[in-house]
């Protein structure tokens, strides 16, 4: 069975947000398109504590976003939430970025529970929680698709997203627009 993994489509990763990953709204329309079709929908959401180690003043890289309880944190208001199943937090340990959907959740047993053989993956962003939640799967075993439309990068540097597909082609990732 197939799977759609929706990462991060969050409030503070779209325009306006605390940590806005550029047309970062753009995304909500192909993954609710996405959304109908799928057997299976799983969101992830960034969801961290106050203090947590990924913030520029805990002498983390990013500023404070998607902070438990905030507006920040909440899904994107035109992601159609009927169509989604599960909604994972992640990214609440305090000492540890999370940035995997895999990484201290329960997505992988979710999968495993309902046959999974094959996820297809969008959200935000490309070149860090689509990427890391892109390889984990594969090492789960799962055979993986991400869709190049329904994602966005932060680009911190330059050609950041096209190293990040080319790091996912590499893996086994199928890539497709």
């Amino acid at each position: 069975m197939r799977a759609l993994i929706l990462v991060d489509v969050q409030n503070d990763f779209c325009p306006g947000g605390a940590l806005a990953v550029p047309d970062g709204d753009a995304v909500v329309e192909p993954i609710n398109r996405l959304a109908r079709e799928a057997p299976f929908v799983v969101a992830t959401r960034d969801c961290h504590p106050e203090d947590h180690g990924s913030f520029a003043e805990q002498g983390g890289p990013w500023p404070v976003h998607c902070v438990d309880g905030s507006v920040g944190a909440e899904l994107h208001p035109r992601l159609e939430r009927d169509l989604v199943d599960v909604v994972l937090d992640k990214g609440q340990a305090p000492d540890r970025e999370g940035y995997s959907g895999f990484e201290a959740t329960e997505l992988e047993r979710l999968l495993r529970e309902h046959d999974v053989d094959t996820v297809d993956i969008a959200g935000l962003a490309l070149d860090y929680c689509v990427k890391a939640t892109a390889l984990d799967a594969r090492r789960a075993g799962l055979n993986v698709v991400v869709h190049r439309g329904a994602t966005r990068a932060v680009e911190v540097k330059p050609g950041d997203a096209e190293r990040a597909v080319d790091e996912l082609r590499a893996a086994g990732v199928e890539i497709v627009e």
